[in-house]
């Protein structure tokens, strides 16, 4: 059962997910031969004040 967790900063249009959540099941399908039907995507938006890079939050 294939497990895939998306973290992004800041946040998605619900047809965004959408697309996301298809294409990642779409590639396990096609690259590992898993069935969509026991794909599992999370997407997990984080607030850009909560998330840093080189030292630097990304809402900065």
């Amino acid at each position: 059962m294939p497990y895939v967790h998306v973290r992004v900063a800041g946040e998605l249009t619900l047809e965004q997910k959408k697309l996301i959540s298809q294409q990642m099941t779409e590639v396990l399908s096609e690259v590992a031969g898993k069935p969509p039907s026991v794909t599992y995507v999370v997407i997990e938006e984080i607030k850009r004040d909560n998330w840093a890079v080189g030292g630097k939050l990304l809402s900065q």
